[in-house]
């Protein structure tokens, strides 16, 4: 048995029917990562497209109809590629998949309305969604332009029926929707436009939808019998399956990690029976090499900046989304902190969906695409004034939705608060502090936020900035704001030994040093020694200077090509990670072998660390008051002369949020 037919495989439900099946279908839901992931299943859209692939065309399902792929929404956004693309990205992986029908998910609007209509075109499928309609567009017109409901046919013949629904909640998070748009309940939409379906000959309906699984647990229990057959959901970034009121309600997992594989039997006595296979995606999967070279072109050109070392942490820092949307997280506290000393604020709130690496980054180097990846969003972060009423209400808010996993819940900066999820929603809190002191009602705060919050998105209208019609007062606004990838890129920049960030002026030196003092007072920053280094079995000799015709001296087993060496020379800090014009000693693939280099992963890689290396030696050199003339007396002088070129973070968590009883 190969693997792409057995790795991952578990059975959600079988009905023990025995026999080919009358439909087989695919489902997936919520995917942003086109790459494998490192924990398992690893994912990764190319072993998706195997797994695919091997139900689309194995020869054990030969004489079986043809399977049928549908998609319940989130795919052109966050992800890292997409703040290049806009989401354009994806529509080669879902077109690839085979997607016969698609729900639009609330990510799908990231970009706007108008780049979701442009990309819908683009595909080979249609995108549905009957209960959010758009005035501007006509009477009973679907946001978007997207169709409420569409009919196909198997290839045996029989007739599928479909419906898109999504939830009001997830309205909310939209950063930019048409004025007016109008919300229908999906209940009352699918009792008035399902009939119409089986009156067009519908054998079976799937109810495809981008609800949170209470809102499709909801939509089972309130539909009378025989009107839809199974509901199709996502917007929960989980695997989960039930049988509600004899509907089948089934999310499928999230970001090409997991799939559902559905057989299908007719009763005697109307109606379907299911059997449903869960597959995880795991390593062990080989990869379609189709969609290999289409991820290799996609992310080269995007490789030689993202892959940019630019900080260390000496911590895990836990982003998983089951633990920044509940409880503290110290990757949580540490951006908060950030953001509030940025701006000077007395404390920061951000709603944890801003948090999207959904993993734990392991202690070690930080790469620009880590960042890229936990905070792709592209607003900028702002400084509000509110009452101390108005960010009570906002914790409120943020903890309203417990257990749910949503991305409303608080991370906090300089703010300690309780709450007992068992308590009504809204009455959750048990107490509130900035600084210490209880929160007062009618005293006015300072805030750092994100400007998605400040204009009352998921839920906090009491941060609604007075531009938006609310009665926050902006202090900085998002046109003035700062996004908190580049804050964190600014960050890491100002925390180099030796060098810093391009054009780095004498302001921003005392701005930095300022956050400094302050972030770093409780011993939350360490040197990158702070974690052991791997074990290195066999290390090869350290090489020595080398001094060419010029009178420079390089480090490393080569020197760089004519003309580099002038530029690098020039008192530029090449250290800087953040210049818009690479060398190109940073993008050639050689591979020769060096000590600091050993475990590189790859040719950049170890070009970009032989450049950091050669760039600090030359710094030390002039800071040391070494003349260019002296001989070669550094000779495999040791480690010494290769200094960590960043400190190490090493955030906490705190006891900041408290969970009661």
């Amino acid at each position: 048995m190969s693997a792409v037919e057995s790795a991952g495989l578990s059975i959600t439900y079988t009905c023990k029917r025995e026999g080919p099946p009358d439909l087989r279908l695919l489902h997936y839901n919520d995917v942003y990562h086109v790459e494998a992931g490192s924990a398992e299943p690893a994912g990764g859209v190319a072993r998706f497209q195997s797994v695919v692939n091997f139900y689309r065309s194995d020869p054990r399902f030969a004489g079986q109809p043809d399977i049928l792929t549908f998609f319940s929404g989130d795919a052109l956004n966050p992800c890292l590629e997409s703040t290049v693309t806009k989401g354009r990205h994806m529509i080669p992986f879902l077109n690839n998949a085979g997607t016969d029908v698609a729900c639009v998910g609330n990510h799908d609007f990231d970009f706007g309305v108008a780049q979701l209509e442009h990309l819908k075109g683009q595909c080979k499928f249609p995108w549905l969604l009957a209960n959010v309609l758009d005035p501007a567009l006509g009477d009973n017109v679907p946001l978007a332009n997207c169709e409420k409901t569409w009919m196909l046919t198997s290839s045996n013949g029989i007739k599928i029926g479909l419906i898109g629904l999504g939830e009001r909640e997830w309205l909310d998070t939209i950063n930019s929707l048409p004025p007016n748009i109008i919300y229908k309940s999906a209940t009352e939409t699918a009792k008035e436009l399902v009939p119409e379906l089986r009156a067009q000959g519908a054998d079976i309906i799937i109810a495809l939808t981008h609800q949170r699984e209470p809102n499709d647990n909801k939509l089972a229990e309130n539909m009378p019998p025989g009107l839809v057959d199974i509901i199709l959901g996502g917007h929960d970034h989980y695997y989960a399956h039930s049988i509600i009121n004899s509907i089948h309600v089934l999310r499928s997992g999230t970001d090409f990690k997991q799939l559902s594989y559905i057989e299908a039997w007719r009763k005697k006595t109307g109606g379907w029976d299911f059997s449903i296979t869960r597959r995880d995606v795991m390593r062990a999967i080989p990869e379609d090499p189709t969609i290999l070279s289409l991820v290799g072109k996609l992310t080269s050109s995007l490789k030689a900046k993202l892959e940019k070392p630019i900080g260390y942490t000496s911590k895990p820092l836990d982003a998983r989304f089951r633990t920044v949307r509940t409880r503290e997280s110290n990757i949580g506290n540490f951006v908060c902190d950030l953001m509030r000393f940025y701006h000077n604020a007395d404390c920061a709130l951000m709603a944890a969906g801003t948090i999207r690496g959904d993993q734990i980054y392991p202690p070690g180097i930080l790469r620009l695409k880590d960042i890229l990846n936990c905070f792709p969003f592209e607003d900028p972060v702002v400084l509000l004034k509110i009452k101390g009423q108005a960010l009570m209400d906002a914790l409120e808010n943020g903890v309203s939705q417990i257990p749910a996993l949503e991305g409303r819940f608080p991370q906090v900066s300089n703010i300690r608060f309780g709450f007992r999820p068992s308590a009504p929603p809204g009455s959750r809190i048990t107490f509130a502090q900035v600084g210490g002191k209880d929160i007062k009602l009618q005293k006015d705060y300072v805030v750092a936020t994100r400007g998605y919050m400040a204009r009352g998105k998921d839920g906090f209208m009491s941060l609604l900035a007075k531009s938006e019609g609310g009665e926050a007062e902006e202090l900085v606004c998002e046109e003035n704001g700062v996004m908190i990838s580049t804050i964190l890129r600014q960050y890491f920049l100002s925390l180099k030994i030796l060098g810093k960030w391009r054009h780095w002026s004498g302001s921003l030196d005392r701005h930095w040093d300022a956050i400094h003092q302050n972030l770093h007072g409780d011993d939350w920053l360490r040197p990158p020694s702070a974690t052991p280094s791997p074990v290195i079995e066999t290390a090869p000799k350290r090489p020595t200077f080398v001094r060419n015709s010029s009178t420079r001296y390089y480090y490393g087993r080569y020197q760089p090509p004519a003309g580099v060496a002038e530029e690098l020379d020039e008192g530029q800090d090449d250290m800087d990670s953040d210049s818009d014009s690479d060398p190109e000693i940073l993008t050639t693939h050689q591979s020769e072998a060096n000590y600091v280099t050993l475990n590189a992963k790859s040719a950049a890689e170890e070009e970009y660390r032989l450049h950091l290396v050669r760039s600090v030696v030359r710094k030390w050199m002039r800071h040391a008051g070494l003349k260019k003339d002296v001989p070669d007396c550094v000779d495999d002088a040791g480690a010494e002369f290769t200094p960590p070129w960043t400190a190490g973070i090493a955030p906490k968590v705190e006891g900041r949020i408290v969970i009661e009883e």
